[in-house]
């Protein structure tokens, strides 16, 4: 979420739209809450939908890779237990040895690979979700555009906006429109009736550990 709002940031040092010049005119000025026309603008859910679905790929492949892992380990073990038998031949310990160093280094090998492919792909999809979600904000962005210009309005501000303070950067405005609740229902008006807002996205699987 926190690379979200940083878009979402950007993208607010283009929504003041208007007339600096209008001195002697009285100014008309609009509000509205861009992270709600975010969260609730239907191409948001969708996005989130489909990371989620990747994210959990990426998990499955996690999850297999880390279930072949284990079964080397298990296999170390039983190697071990051989050599730890006083019964067996030195011929035998040999070869016992010569498994255990080969299946050593092979769970070596398999773990650098998975991390590795986790590094890669979370890498690969966290590039994915911002440039889509960019994309996302492209489009409320010029949508609250159009509207300022078709309504003539001088100003419009973002009143989710916070400073690096965690103050808003907008406390009060006077004879100001929210114009959030018709830019939604714009926003939304194609959406899929199935369309429905996202679940909470999986947690990205950590490349080091033995999740």
């Amino acid at each position: 979420m926190q690379m979200i709002r940083r878009l979402i940031a950007v993208a607010l040092a283009a929504l003041f739209v208007g007339n600096a010049t209008a001195q002697d005119a009285k100014l008309k000025i609009a509000t509205v809450d861009m992270q709600q026309l975010f969260k609730e603008y239907y191409k948001t859910n969708e996005a989130q939908q489909q990371i989620n679905v990747e994210r959990a790929k990426i998990q499955k492949d996690n999850n297999e890779k880390l279930t072949a892992i284990r079964q080397i380990e298990s296999d170390i073990q039983v190697i071990k237990q051989q050599l730890d038998d006083p019964t067996i031949s030195d011929a035998k310990k040999q070869e016992s040895y010569k498994a255990h160093q080969g299946k050593y280094q092979e769970g070596i090998q398999l773990d650098k690979e998975r991390r590795e492919y986790l590094t890669r792909k979370n890498q690969a999809l966290n590039e994915k979700m911002v440039q889509r979600m960019r994309g996302i904000l492209g489009e409320i962005q010029k949508l609250v555009e159009e509207r300022a210009k078709a309504e003539n309005y001088d100003y419009v501000f973002d009143k989710s906006g916070m400073s690096t303070s965690q103050v808003p950067f907008l406390l009060y405005t006077k004879d100001a429109i929210d114009v959030t609740a018709t830019l939604l229902k714009d926003l939304n008006k194609d959406a899929p009736a199935e369309s429905t807002p996202a679940p909470a996205p999986a947690p990205a699987p950590a490349p080091e550990g033995g999740q």
